[in-house]
């Protein structure tokens, strides 16, 4: 058993030797890396056509793919319509995830800025419970996944994640360990602290969600409102480390997908993790 590492969307180094997307599985393949995050946050812009020579070519390379959804997704909006529009958008990316042969599709856990968060969690739970419906009646089978949040205002701390995956096991959380840290102000010390999550979920949802996680990764910088601004590892001020996680998963033996969204280097920072796993392998 191994982890995979790869890239949140195209490095700076990628924009500079291809044009297009279609050409980011061998760009990954390339840097030595295992997978690529691919992202809508902004919308679904790619042809089906695209997304399909996207999949094809990871395929034919070995590279897994992932997908973000767009963040406009409001899985806990105080408007029934908005969320209701909010299906239509899991749709879409449940098809595009099905056109690239995409694992999991990860969607932002709602807003908790404007209602108690014990609110916004109900309308998060309803909206997902239609999504289950959405995903089955439609014979989707990519996995729906919940990410943790790095602003105070924000549904998605762990403790939140895994009481929305426990509606349905389509769910699985996605641990952004950088807005974890961002929102505690400086969560992660030193491998314990890592290997405190993987025993959460493992606690929470059974030993095969902590094995097979899907992660981000980067450092980010942090207010006392939780995350402003995502960084490189080169960042000396904020956190998290990265070594104290590498360690982790080797120590405890688990496969999860560690995907880096590094500012504007987040190849580069892959394939630095990756290296700094395989040492620790040996250690």
């Amino acid at each position: 058993m191994s982890a995979f590492f790869g890239p949140g969307g195209n490095s700076v180094s990628f924009q500079k030797k291809y044009k297009s997307t279609v050409d980011a599985p061998r760009f990954v393949k390339e840097c030595g890396l295992d997978c690529y995050e691919y992202e809508a946050g902004q919308g679904i812009a790619a042809s089906p056509d695209t997304l399909m020579q996207i999949g094809l070519n990871a395929k034919s390379l070995g590279v897994r793919l992932s997908f973000h959804t767009p963040y406009f997704i409001s899985l806990s909006s105080v408007e029934p319509e908005k969320r209701i529009k909010s299906i239509d958008y899991l749709y879409d990316s449940a098809n595009a995830c099905r056109l690239l042969g995409a694992n999991v599709m990860v969607v932002h856990t709602g807003s908790a800025a404007k209602i108690s968060r014990e609110q916004a969690m109900a309308f998060a739970s309803d909206t997902l419970r239609m999504a289950d419906r959405m995903l089955e009646e439609n014979g989707f089978e990519v996995k729906l996944g919940l990410e943790t949040m790095g602003k105070l205002n924000q549904l998605g701390t762990l403790d939140e994640v895994l009481e929305l995956c426990a509606i349905s096991p389509r769910f699985v959380p996605v641990v952004d360990f950088g807005h974890m840290n961002a929102r505690e102000r400086g969560l992660f010390r030193n491998e314990d602290d890592y290997k405190l999550v993987f025993d959460r979920i493992s606690k929470a949802l059974g030993g095969e969600f902590a094995d097979r996680l899907h992660c981000h990764f980067s450092k980010i910088e942090y207010t006392e409102k939780g995350e402003k601004r995502h960084l490189t590892l080169d960042d000396t001020v904020f956190g998290p480390d990265y070594e104290p996680l590498m360690d982790a998963i080797a120590h405890l033996g688990v496969s999860p997908t560690i995907i880096s969204e590094s500012a504007g280097t987040q190849s580069e920072d892959a394939k630095t993790m990756k290296e700094r796993y395989l040492e620790a392998l040996t250690s």
